[in-house]
């Protein structure tokens, strides 16, 4: 049995998503940037499979934007320094919200 991991989204859902993104951050003046980040996030786990198992991500907008906040006020104390771990810190919420869907390799919807 080989298990297979692949991306199955498409140029007009990707394209779709990132113009929802950019204008939920514009038109709240970046106040919903965590929103529009976890937007592109669920899309692209939703697309993704490894080794025959779905990806989810269970982040949402109002659980980064805690980090968010402490994130920018750090920037701003180090005068910019910390900018450069913002990136890595971001990474490593999002790999903390990404899991297998269990549900469907329960169900066996998918082939293992």
């Amino acid at each position: 049995m080989t298990s297979v991991s692949y991306f199955d989204g498409d140029l007009l859902g990707k394209i779709l998503n990132v113009i929802v993104a950019v204008a939920m951050t514009l038109f709240t003046l970046g106040i919903a940037l965590p929103w529009a980040f976890c937007l592109l996030c669920d899309w692209d786990t939703r697309h993704t499979v490894i080794n025959g198992k779905r990806l989810k991500f269970d982040g949402t907008g109002i659980q980064l934007l805690g980090n968010w906040i402490i994130w920018l006020l750090l920037i701003i104390a180090t005068v910019g320094v910390y900018s450069l771990w913002v990136s890595i810190k971001l990474r490593q919420w999002e790999v903390k919200h990404t899991h297998f869907d269990e549900q469907l390799c329960n169900n066996n919807l998918i082939k293992n």
